[in-house]
C-alpha cells in the first residue's frame, strides 16, 4: 500500500510539473472599453531544453458576457508574420461581439511579437523619406537589428518558427483548462492555424481561415504573381467601368509611362511630418506604394487617381496612400517576421512554380534573399508543408481582389482539407473578409452550429454581390467654387 501511495503521489507531482500555470488578473487595454483578464505563461525558449531559458507568453482573455458561458472559447491568431494579437484586440473584438456573448475570446501574443519575447527592430517612423527609401541603408539597419536581437536573453532567432509557436498556443489551451476551442486566423494567422490543426487536430472544434497563406506558399515569390494579378485586374476594371474609364481613359498607358519615367527625383511631403522632401524614386518604391492600398477596397478606389497624377509628376497622392496602412495594430515585429520567413519560405524558393509578375518581377525575392542570407534559421519539419485533412468543420474565406492571399490559395487549401472544409469567395473584397458586417454573422453562425454538417450548411453568400468600390475622381479645380447660402 505504501509503495502504491508513493507512486500515486509521484505521478501527481509529475503531472503538476508538466501542467502549465497561467494566472489571469483583471486588466484594461487602450482602445477597449471593458475589463479584460491578462496573464503570462512561462515557456521554454528551446522546446528541446525545457529547463533552459524561459520566455513569457502574453495572454489576454475577453470574458464572455453570459454567466453560463460555453466551454469552447475562440482564439484569435494574428497575421504578418509579426503582428501582436493583443494589439489587434480593439479592432477584432467587435467583429466577434455576437460570439463573445457566451464564449471567451482569447488573444495570445505569438512568441517574438507584442510582449511575448518581442523581436522588434527600431521604429523607422522618424526617418526622413530619403533614409527610408535607401535600400542599402535599410540592409544596414536590418543587419544591426539582427545583431542587437541576438544579444537578448531570448535572442536565439532559430526558436521562432510557426511549429514551435503553435506548441506554445496549445500550452495556453491546457493552462486555461479548455478541452477544445475554435480557432480564427487571418493572413499569416491562417498558416499558424493550419499548423495548429496539423499538430493538435483533436483540440479544435471549428476553424476559420481568412485570407489563406498556406504553408507551401513561398511568400516572397508569391508576392510577385499575386500583386501583379491584382494590379492588372484594377487596370482592366477601370477600362471596363464607365465612370473610371471616363475619368482615366488611358490609365494603363499612364501606368506604363510612370514606370518608364523612373528613377527620378521628386519633391513630396513626408507622410508623418508633412515636411517637403526631395527624394529619388525607384520603380520598386512606386510598386510598393501601389500594392499597399490594394489590400483595402476603399483605398484601392483612389489608386487610379494617384497613378494618373503621378504620371503627370504629382506624387503626393501616391505617397499619402502608401502611408495609409500604418498604426500600432498593423506594426510588425520585424525580427520575428524574418525569423519565420527565412526559415519556412526562403529555402523553398527554387521549388516555387509561381510566375514572375511583369512589373513586380523579383524585387521582393531579392530583398528577402539578402536579409535571409545571414539570418539564423530554425528547423522546419517536412510535415509542416503538408495541409492536414480536417477532422472538424473549417470555413475558408477569400477576397477576390486580395493582392497577397487571393482565392487560388484558398482553393488549394480547401481541397487539401477535404470534405469538412468550405470555401467562400467575396469577389470585391480585399485582404480580409471577416471585417465585412454581414460576414460577422456568418462566422458566428458557423461556430454556433451544433454539428459540423450544420456549420458547413450555413449560408455564406451575403457579400457575394457587394459592388467593387467606385473609382475616386478628384474635384475639378477649374470649376467655380460653390457659393454658400446668402453669398453673392
Amino acid at each position: 500500500m505504501l509503495a502504491v501511495l508513493v507512486a500515486v503521489l509521484a505521478s501527481l507531482q509529475s503531472a503538476d510539473a508538466a501542467s502549465p500555470s497561467l494566472e489571469l488578473k483583471a486588466c484594461r487595454l487602450p482602445g477597449h472599453p471593458t475589463e479584460l483578464q491578462c496573464g503570462t505563461l512561462k515557456r521554454p525558449l528551446d522546446p528541446a531544453q525545457p529547463q533552459g531559458t524561459q520566455i513569457d507568453l502574453r495572454v489576454v482573455v475577453l470574458p464572455a458576457l453570459a454567466r453560463n458561458k460555453l466551454p469552447d472559447p475562440v482564439v484569435i491568431l494574428a497575421g504578418g508574420p509579426g503582428q501582436s494579437a493583443v494589439d489587434l484586440l480593439p479592432v477584432v473584438a467587435p467583429r466577434f461581439s455576437r460570439l463573445s456573448q457566451r464564449r471567451d475570446l482569447v488573444f495570445v501574443d505569438q512568441r517574438g511579437t507584442g510582449k511575448s519575447a518581442p523581436l522588434e527592430c527600431a521604429d523607422e517612423a522618424g526617418l526622413s523619406m530619403a533614409q527610408g527609401l535607401d535600400m542599402e541603408a535599410q540592409m544596414k539597419r536590418l543587419d544591426a537589428c539582427r545583431g542587437q536581437l541576438g544579444q537578448l536573453p531570448h535572442g536565439d532567432l532559430t526558436q521562432y518558427t510557426t511549429t514551435i509557436a503553435m506548441q506554445d498556443l496549445d500550452a495556453v489551451r491546457q493552462a486555461l483548462g479548455v478541452a477544445q476551442w475554435n480557432v480564427q486566423g487571418g493572413s499569416y494567422g491562417t498558416r499558424a492555424a493550419l499548423e495548429y490543426l496539423r499538430q493538435f487536430p483533436k483540440a479544435t472544434r471549428r476553424v476559420i481561415l481568412d485570407g489563406v497563406a498556406p504553408p507551401d506558399m513561398v511568400l516572397p515569390r508569391s508576392f510577385s504573381a499575386d500583386n501583379q494579378a491584382a494590379l492588372d485586374a484594377l487596370l482592366a476594371h477601370c477600362a471596363q467601368d464607365a465612370g473610371c474609364q471616363k475619368a482615366y481613359p488611358d490609365l494603363a498607358g499612364q501606368w506604363k509611362r510612370l514606370l518608364a519615367s523612373l528613377p527620378r527625383e521628386v519633391s513630396v511631403p513626408h507622410p508623418v511630418t508633412g515636411k517637403l522632401e526631395t527624394v529619388r524614386l525607384q520603380a520598386m518604391h512606386v510598386l510598393r506604394a501601389v500594392r499597399g492600398p490594394m489590400y483595402v477596397p476603399s483605398l484601392t478606389a483612389v489608386v487610379p487617381a494617384a497613378i494618373a497624377q503621378a504620371s503627370e509628376g504629382d506624387f503626393n497622392a501616391l505617397v499619402g496612400l502608401s502611408s495609409g496602412m500604418g498604426g500600432r495594430a498593423g506594426r510588425l515585429a520585424m525580427g520575428m517576421h524574418f525569423s519565420v520567413v527565412c526559415a519556412e519560405d526562403l529555402p523553398r524558393m527554387p521549388l516555387s512554380k509561381d510566375p514572375v509578375g511583369a512589373d513586380y518581377g523579383t524585387m521582393e525575392a531579392q530583398l528577402y534573399g539578402r536579409v535571409c542570407a545571414d539570418w539564423p534559421k530554425g528547423k522546419v519539419p517536412p510535415a509542416f508543408y503538408e495541409i492536414p485533412k480536417a477532422q472538424s468543420a473549417v470555413l475558408v474565406l477569400s477576397g477576390g481582389a486580395d493582392p497577397v492571399t487571393p482565392p487560388r490559395h484558398g482553393e488549394r487549401a480547401t481541397a487539401a482539407l477535404g470534405s469538412l472544409a468550405k470555401h467562400v469567395v467575396v469577389p470585391a473584397a480585399g485582404h480580409g473578409v471577416s471585417g465585412l458586417p454581414c460576414m460577422r454573422d456568418v462566422m458566428a453562425k458557423f461556430i454556433e452550429a451544433p454539428t459540423d454538417a450544420e456549420a458547413l450548411a450555413v449560408k455564406a453568400d451575403c457579400a457575394a454581390t457587394m459592388p467593387r468600390a467606385t473609382a475616386f475622381v478628384p474635384p475639378n479645380p477649374s470649376l467655380p467654387p460653390v457659393k454658400k447660402e446668402g453669398q453673392k
